[in-house]
């Protein structure tokens, strides 16, 4: 049964695929949707022979020079050089962004745009904290702006804030149902296991668009994942080869089809596109998926390469500000880390980012550190809400078989395969093994 979750009338909905219609018509490295840099980009040189962040940069450079006492500007280019940090994969950008924010709030510490882009640099970051307190004052000084919300919901999500999250993503959506609450909503239905809801709001933020071509590929790979994680390979295909048709070469299409290819036994095809798209954006969500494929084809030195330059990547983001520990402790859980370390690593992130991921990841962590008692627990918090995730359903169901629960063992597992028998080149043949090991009919999908 379908949670009573963020409720929109007929009439909010269509006014706002009336809105896209009548305007015509990324996922980043965090589930985010675009910046207000997006919404200035057909502003910025449309036509012209380079890139449109780019220019967007460049006008708004000239326009701070001309006049250094420019608040909105200051405001604008630190969410360009955010957008560009999105476009790119460059994390670099982000001390620029702070730069341009930080002029902005200096002449202005009331500026709504500069503290909305402040709280959008915070949850980049992975600094949730900050975020909140930057979007709960942004809201206080003008809460009738819709991506302050935005901004909140955000960063209440990863500090595992759920219903507070819920209550405002309902304020959102109830003042601008666009793509930018679409798609939010469809994440908070996703995290509460409703596949359903969550691919009927992400078709809503599809049919919504928005100002830059970005924006509709975001969100059309976004559609793709939730029909992936599913298990419905066709339909994910469907979206991820349309996001190739509206913007060739996107890096998180790319990245989808070479997961769609794995999962249909084509290895090759999918090492290729996952070269692709990191050849273009070196992400590594990318660079570990290729990893992983090496792996599981018996190439240890491929894989061991792939996951050296993870590491470094790694390094990267967190010299420029960004709190990588909890991605990093369920690579490092999966991908030969120290145990005890990548525990200690896991349970600060928890600590500091109580959400079901963060559970989940220290949850396995433990597992994997030979702790499968303590783990138990951390898995169950994890699944509290319901979420259809196959790797936290075989995370759990690995603990439990750790236990001597085969029971439960059997439960999680099967759970996780049927929802998706291609979740991971690597785990979702351990999940078979397991199951087979414990007479269940769930290991032959």
């Amino acid at each position: 049964m379908r949670p009573v979750l963020l409720k929109i009338t007929l009439l909010a909905l269509a006014l706002a695929i009336g809105a896209a219609a009548a305007y015509g018509v990324w996922r980043g490295y965090a589930r985010q949707p675009p910046t207000l840099a997006a919404q200035q980009l057909q502003a910025a040189a449309a036509q012209r022979p380079v890139d449109k962040t780019d220019q967007l940069i460049w006008d708004y450079q000239q326009r701070v020079q001309q006049n250094p006492d420019d608040v909105q500007s200051y405001a604008v280019l630190g969410a360009a050089y955010l957008q560009k940090a999105r476009d790119i994969g460059d994390p670099t950008y982000y001390a620029k962004a702070q730069a341009a924010i930080n002029a902005a709030l200096a002449r202005d510490p009331q500026n709504v745009e500069a503290l909305i882009g402040a709280g959008t640099l915070a949850n980049a970051r992975h600094q949730f904290h900050d975020a909140l307190a930057l979007g709960q004052r942004a809201r206080a000084l003008n809460p009738s702006v819709p991506r302050v919300y935005g901004v909140i919901a955000d960063a209440q999500i990863e500090l595992g804030q759920y219903q507070p999250a819920v209550d405002t993503l309902q304020t959102m959506i109830d003042m601008r149902p666009d793509l930018s609450s679409f798609s939010r909503v469809s994440y908070a239905r996703e995290l509460h296991g409703d596949l359903d809801g969550a691919i009927e709001m992400m078709q809503a933020a599809v049919r919504a668009g928005g100002p830059a071509t970005e924006n509709s590929a975001w969100v059309r790979v976004q559609l793709g994942n939730l029909f992936f994680a599913r298990g419905d390979l066709a339909a994910a295909e469907h979206q991820y080869q349309a996001t190739l048709t509206l913007l060739p070469d996107y890096v998180h299409a790319l990245a989808g089809m070479a997961r769609v290819r794995a999962a249909q036994g084509d290895p090759a095809a999918a090492k290729e596109l996952y070269q692709r798209a990191i050849a273009r954006m070196p992400l590594p969500e990318f660079v570990i998926g290729l990893g992983e494929l090496y792996q599981a084809g018996g190439d240890q030195a491929g894989a061991a390469q792939q996951y050296e330059l993870v590491r470094a990547m790694q390094q990267l983001f967190k010299s420029n500000g960004v709190d990588t520990d909890l991605e990093l402790a369920l690579f490092d859980a999966d991908h030969g880390g120290d145990p005890a370390a990548t525990v200690a690593l896991a349970r600060a992130a928890h600590a500091r980012r109580p959400s079901i991921k963060a559970a989940d990841t220290l949850a396995w962590a433990l597992y994997k550190a030979g702790r499968p008692a303590e783990a138990r627990g951390y898995a169950d918090e994890a699944l509290r809400l319901g979420t259809q995730d196959a790797l936290m359903l075989f995370h759990a169901g690995m603990i439990a078989q750790a236990q001597g629960d085969h029971a439960a063992a059997r439960q999680w597992l099967d759970a996780a395969l049927t929802l998706n028998p291609h979740f991971s080149p690597l785990l979702a043949a351990q999940a078979r093994q397991v199951l087979a090991s414990l007479g269940a009919a769930a290991a032959s999908r």
